[in-house]
């Protein structure tokens, strides 16, 4: 029996000593606008250097495809650049629809937290139980904000971890609301929550009407700057004509062509675009 007090006591000791004397684990940076995307797409564990270098990747695979098929190095190197910038629209796509995933839910998580906090159940409490009852895209998050609760009891830190993890604009209204209200009292907790549901899914209905009201112009100005990149592709395989592209005249129509497009895809999206929900206090 003295055997087990001393060990307990020895790594209690060890314990303290540990974290007061060995260094933190560093934090992952993710203030750059390539770190923020990776979050907002849900894969905040990549690093940005990991995914320039799939990019570098897809670019080398798109130009040595083309120029097998084509033997024309100024339409290989186009098709080089619409291969790397292929893994950044993909990202950017995964972030928009994890963004919209997350304003339908939330309004039933917020829902959620006022049961369990009209049931008696305190906040941290109410906040580990949507792990398991909250809606399915947030119980990973909110799992890890139980076990860093558990660990560390400290519900400060516990949030501005949830906040990473979430990485929505959404979810820092959500966390910041409940950090105000556990910090000057929870006597009104209850009716700053139903009022923040209904004020969730009345914005996320008004959303929803005007992305499928968007949707046309969006899907337009992909057609109109894919189709003319389409046809090139097809080109590829008659050499007499994808010949004519390594000359400099060739060279030039490539240029124009590609700076058209990226100018009237950035119009076409400038003109249909909706206000971007910023994230605050990330």
């Amino acid at each position: 029996m003295g055997a087990v007090v001393g060990l307990g006591v020895g790594v209690g000791i060890l314990l303290i000593w540990s974290a007061f004397v060995l260094p933190a684990a560093p934090k992952v940076s993710r203030s750059g606008r390539l770190g923020r995307l990776l979050a907002s797409a849900g894969l905040g564990e990549v690093s940005p250097v990991g995914f320039v270098l799939v990019c570098v990747v897809f670019a080398m695979v798109g130009f040595l495809a083309v120029q097998v098929a084509s033997r024309t190095v100024p339409v290989a190197l186009a098709f080089a650049t619409i291969g790397g910038y292929l893994p950044v629209g993909v990202l950017r796509g995964r972030a928009r629809r994890r963004q919209r995933e997350f304003a339908e839910v939330w309004p039933e998580a917020v829902d959620n937290l006022a049961s369990a906090v009209r049931a008696g159940m305190s906040l941290p409490e109410a906040l580990s139980a949507l792990a398991i009852r909250g809606p399915e895209p947030l119980r990973a998050a909110f799992a890890g904000f139980s076990l860093d609760y558990q660990v560390s009891g400290r519900f400060a830190d516990s949030l501005d971890r949830l906040k990473t993890r979430l990485a929505d604009p959404v979810g820092d209204r959500v966390v910041e609301g409940l950090r105000v209200a556990r910090e000057v009292g929870g006597g009104d907790l209850g009716r700053l929550l139903r009022g923040l549901s209904g004020y969730l899914r009345d914005d996320a209905r008004t959303r929803s009407e005007l992305e499928s009201r968007q949707a046309w112009t969006v899907n337009g100005a992909r057609l109109a700057v894919s189709a003319p990149w389409l046809v090139l592709l097809l080109l590829c395989f008659q050499k007499d004509v994808i010949s004519r592209y390594a000359t400099g005249a060739g060279v030039l129509v490539l240029l124009v062509g590609a700076g058209a497009c990226t100018v009237a895809y950035w119009l076409m999206m400038r003109i249909g675009r909706l206000p971007i929900e910023r994230r605050i206090l990330s």
